[in-house]
């Protein structure tokens, strides 16, 4: 762990074992799953923050910085970085523990921004509670 991304940003939220079905033939991760698994700790933190159901309007400006090997531990951080009328905005940083570094070492290997909306029953938009604080 070097430079300025030597430590993760924002609280833990999700913690799971990259898994021989989520690779390719040669053991490397599928984005996609990276984006699941971190869409989903965004949300969490968007629900919290909305007291109810939310669902993923946007994700931007998500990059890869390192590949994911089966048997790496992902662990997503999150930071809110906007709370409007309706949705809530989320920046998540994915860092994986090495299966074979002994030093539990985390390496940064992808950060997007997810967007949700709070929704009510039937699907539509709702207000955000006022005065809500990260968990």
């Amino acid at each position: 762990m070097t430079g300025d991304d030597a430590r993760p940003r924002g609280t833990l939220a999700t913690r799971t074992l990259a898994m021989p079905a989520d690779s390719n033939p040669s053991g490397d991760i599928f984005g996609g799953w990276m984006m699941a698994q971190m869409d989903i700790a965004g949300g969490i933190s968007a629900e919290w923050l909305a007291r109810g159901r939310v669902a993923t309007v946007a994700v931007r400006g998500m990059e890869f910085h390192e590949p994911v090997a089966v048997g790496d531990v992902i662990c997503c951080y999150v930071e809110v970085s906007r709370i409007g009328n309706t949705s809530i905005t989320v920046d998540v940083e994915a860092w994986a523990q090495r299966r074979r570094d002994l030093d539990h070492q985390l390496v940064k290997v992808t950060d997007g921004q997810f967007t949700y909306v709070a929704i009510d029953d039937t699907g539509n938009k709702r207000r955000v509670p006022v005065n809500q604080k990260q968990p």
